[in-house]
Order: C-alpha cells, then sequence, then structure tokens
C-alpha cells in the first residue's frame, strides 16, 4: 500500500464518528518568552475547570515540560516510537490531575520522522483523544521545520510575544514563514497573541496591535488577542523550584492572568465537527505535508 493509499484510508477512518480532544499548540518565534511556563500553568488552570488535559511537549531534544515540573517520566514519546511501549506507558501524571508526554532529551530521531512512522504515531494517538478533553503542545521556539509543521497543522494556535523588539520580530517572522507554507490555512486556524512580562496593560494591548497591523498588510492574517502577563517575579521563583506558579503563587498577578486565559477558551469552545480534529488528525495533517514533499 503506498503513502496516498494509507494516507487515504486514515482520513476516511477519521471521518467516522469518535470523540476527539481540542488541541491548542503554543509556540513562540524566540526562546525565553515564557511559552512553557504558560503552558503548563494553563493546563492546570484549565484541568481546575473540569478538563482532562494532557501536555505534548513537542520541543524536541529539551524536554522543558519535565523540567519545570520535577518529574522525570519513566517512559517518552521515543519508547512509544521505538520501543514498542503503549500509550498509556507514556503518559505521565502531574499536578493537579493533568498529564504529560515527553518527547526526551536529546532525541534526534523525533524530529526527522519517516511517513510510515507518522502513519504508526496517528494510529496510537486515536487512543490519546479518548483520554483528554484538550491536549496543549508545546513547541520548540523560532521557525524550524519541526516547529512549522505542528503549527500549520493545528487549529488552535497561542502566539507568545513579549515587548522585547526580537520577540517581537521573530514572531513576525515565524508567521512570514508559516504563511509560505502550501499546508497552512488561515481559515482552519484561530491564532491567538499573548502578551507577556509586560508593565501594564496598555502595553499588551499595544504590542498585539503593532504585530495584527503588520502581518494584516503584509501577510494578510488576523490575529486575536488573548491577553497579557504582567511582569512577575515569581513565575522564575516557581521554576526555580520546579513547581507550577499558579500553585505556589495563587494570588499572583500571572495566576490571575493564566486563569483568566483558561476562562475564555473554554467560553469560546470550538465546534469539534469542523476543521482539523483531535490529536490523530493533527498528525494526519503532518502526514499530508509530507506526502507533497
Amino acid at each position: 500500500m503506498d503513502q496516498a493509499e494509507k494516507l487515504r484510508k486514515m482520513v476516511k477512518q477519521q471521518a467516522a464518528p469518535r470523540r476527539v480532544s481540542r488541541v491548542i499548540t503554543v509556540t513562540s518565534g524566540k526562546g525565553g518568552v515564557g511559552k512553557s511556563s504558560l503552558s503548563v500553568n494553563l493546563a492546570i488552570a484549565l484541568s481546575r475547570l473540569g478538563k482532562r488535559v494532557i501536555i505534548l511537549d513537542a520541543d524536541f531534544g529539551l524536554a522543558n515540560i519535565e523540567v519545570m515540573l520535577g518529574i522525570r517520566p519513566v517512559y517518552n514519546l521515543a519508547d512509544l516510537m521505538f520501543k514498542g511501549k503503549n500509550l498509556t506507558d507514556i503518559i505521565t501524571d502531574g499536578p493537579e490531575n493533568i498529564g504529560f508526554i515527553s518527547g526526551g532529551s536529546g532525541i534526534q530521531e523525533l524530529t526527522s520522522l519517516t511517513k510510515d512512522q507518522i502513519v504508526y504515531l496517528i494510529q496510537k494517538l486515536v487512543e490519546l483523544d479518548e483520554k483528554a478533553d484538550i491536549i496543549i503542545i508545546d513547541t520548540g521556539a523560532g521557525i524550524a521545520d519541526s516547529v512549522l509543521e505542528f503549527v500549520a497543522a493545528s487549529s488552535e494556535v497561542l502566539l507568545i510575544a513579549t515587548p522585547e523588539p526580537t520577540s517581537i520580530t521573530d514572531a513576525y517572522a515565524l508567521l512570514k514563514t508559516l504563511n509560505r507554507k502550501t499546508e497552512f490555512s488561515l481559515g482552519d486556524t484561530v491564532i491567538r497573541t499573548v502578551a507577556n512580562k509586560i508593565d501594564t496593560y496598555e502595553e499588551g494591548r499595544e504590542l498585539y496591535e503593532k504585530l495584527n497591523i503588520v502581518v494584516g498588510k503584509f501577510l494578510n492574517l488576523k490575529l486575536e488577542y488573548l491577553g497579557c502577563i504582567p511582569q512577575d517575579t515569581n513565575v522564575s521563583k516557581a521554576v526555580m523550584r520546579q513547581k507550577p506558579a499558579i500553585m505556589l503563587y495563587p494570588n499572583s498577578q500571572f495566576t490571575k492572568a493564566v486563569t483568566g486565559f483558561a476562562d475564555i477558551l473554554c467560553e469560546h469552545e470550538p465546534d469539534m465537527t469542523k476543521g482539523k480534529k483531535g490529536i490523530a488528525q493533527l498528525f494526519a495533517n503532518l502526514l499530508k505535508a509530507k506526502v507533497r514533499k
């Protein structure tokens, strides 16, 4: 069976009625802007709202999520792919009922999966759709293919940026490169901007408006504004202690902002019967991109 036939068969299977999870991909144009911290704390905020949440650490090679949580997984995504482990084996229990899947540290094979391996991974991940209401994908930073493929295949994207000029220009560079990918369709994707480490709420709104005007003019894209996170020293303290800030500092500005994001996201739940559906469908979209290459 050739790749095209495999893909048609899998897409047909995806069309069959089944439960799918909501997938939210968190990304940034550069590192150090608080992407992984937001992923972890947002997962807990959503769990507190009654959602079953699993984080997929797709920053292959760095494994930031397990470091931030201070929890070392027994198995990771590479064990699923290459060592015959089941999906339940590689989901590690995190705080407040969240789970996470580590991509592993230094596992370069995951950045260059073959088409057959992605087909295998899709088949495994169908089960993950049944286990979670929301899957948060924490990508690497920047415009590497491994990052852009996840973003292009996603239906909901959170783009994190700070007021630093390099962060804003790198966020624009990510969107510009993304817009050139044939598999990216803005009509199937909602991109929400989060302004992090800001001094005033006006500064956060200004960051968003500047970026939105530029991408609208030159890329014909439209961004939504999820909100901003004030500069908060408690976040770095929590990272050093390897505990989520939302748990250590419940009354902090950071916690209030992230809790607000969770409320907004739950109020704007997408129609899961349309567009890109579930984690298995996301990887099917990745496969489509590889088939075209």
